[in-house]
C-alpha cells in the first residue's frame, strides 16, 4: 500500500514534467495515466531503496518518446484531407491554449524538447544534475548546456513578453 501512497504523492510533479512535454494539460493527464498503469503493472522492477520519482520520471519519458514516433508513424498513413482538418483543429485548440498561459508557460513552449525537459528536472523539480544526466541517460555537460541555453532562451522570451 506503501507503493501506491507514495506513487499519489508524485503525481503533481509528474503532471507538471508531462506538460512540459506534451505541451497539452489533456495530453499530459493521459500520458500521466499510462506512466501510472505501466508503473502499477511492472512495480516488481522498482528496487526498494532506490528513488521512485526517477523511475517514474523515466517510466513517463519513455513513454512519451514512443508515443510521439507512434503518432509520427500514423501521420504518414493518413489522408491529405484528414491531415488537414487535423491541422486546422489542432492550431486552433493550441492558439487558444497558448492564449491561457502565462508568460513562463509560453516561454517553456517555445524551447526545444531537450531544453525543456532538463529545466523541469533540474529547476522545477530540484533534481540534482547527475540525477537528472542519468534519467534523461545523457552525461552531465550536455545537461549543462542544455540548461544553458534554456534559462538564456527563457531569459529572451521572458524580456520580449514584457
Amino acid at each position: 500500500m506503501a507503493f501506491e501512497q507514495d506513487l499519489l504523492a508524485l503525481l503533481p510533479q509528474l503532471r507538471r514534467f508531462a506538460r512540459s512535454l506534451t505541451r497539452n494539460i489533456d495530453d499530459a493527464d493521459d500520458l500521466c495515466q499510462m506512466a501510472l498503469e505501466r508503473a502499477l503493472n511492472k512495480r516488481e522492477q522498482w528496487q526498494t531503496g532506490t528513488r521512485l520519482d526517477s523511475w517514474m520520471y523515466r517510466i513517463t519519458r519513455n513513454i512519451w518518446i514512443d508515443t510521439v514516433r507512434a503518432a509520427g508513424r500514423r501521420e504518414h498513413v493518413a489522408n491529405d484531407d484528414d491531415a488537414m482538418q487535423n491541422v486546422a483543429g489542432d492550431d486552433h485548440q493550441r492558439m487558444e491554449e497558448r492564449m491561457e498561459l502565462s508568460d513562463v508557460d509560453r516561454a517553456m513552449d517555445l524551447l526545444p524538447l531537450d531544453q525543456r525537459e532538463a529545466i523541469v528536472l533540474v529547476l522545477v523539480e530540484g533534481f540534482a544534475y547527475k540525477e537528472a544526466a542519468e534519467l534523461l541517460d545523457i552525461p552531465i555537460g550536455t545537461l549543462t548546456s542544455r540548461l544553458v541555453r534554456g534559462r538564456e532562451a527563457l531569459q529572451r522570451g521572458l524580456g520580449e513578453a514584457a
